[in-house]
């Protein structure tokens, strides 16, 4: 099965939904902040990344434009409590920055496990 790297920066979010993927036979990698996920991904690619957006030192925003500029094939949804501050809606932000999904927490596991079956199902586009 796929490798899958869990960017959050709430122990208790990453544990939960590392616990339940691993159920479903992937493998997790695990980060607590997009600096740290980049890291990781620079030394071991993940076909597939699922980040907050609302994280210290590196938020989702930014590691999702990372990952985009660096890991072009890199499947990626983003997952965030924070909703919409003033204007910005982080979603919708991840989105336009190139989140192929994205989920409003609390989420059903249901869902989030269909998207990724479907985005991991999708064949790398080659130029």
């Amino acid at each position: 099965m796929p490798k899958i790297l869990l960017v959050d920066d709430e122990e208790m979010t990453r544990e939960m939904l590392r616990h339940a993927l691993e159920l479903r036979g992937y493998e997790v990698v695990e980060a607590g902040n997009g600096e740290e996920a980049l890291k990781l991904n620079r030394t071991d690619p993940c076909p597939l990344v699922i980040t907050d957006i609302l994280m210290p030192d590196k938020e989702g925003l930014e590691t999702i434009m990372d990952l985009r500029r660096e890991f072009p094939d890199s499947k990626i949804i983003a997952i965030s409590g924070g909703g919409a501050v003033g204007r910005i809606d982080y979603l919708e932000a991840a989105q336009k920055f190139g989140a192929q999904a994205t989920f409003q927490k609390p989420f059903e596991l249901a869902k989030l496990f269909a998207a990724v079956e479907s985005l991991l199902e999708e064949e790398p586009v080659s130029s």
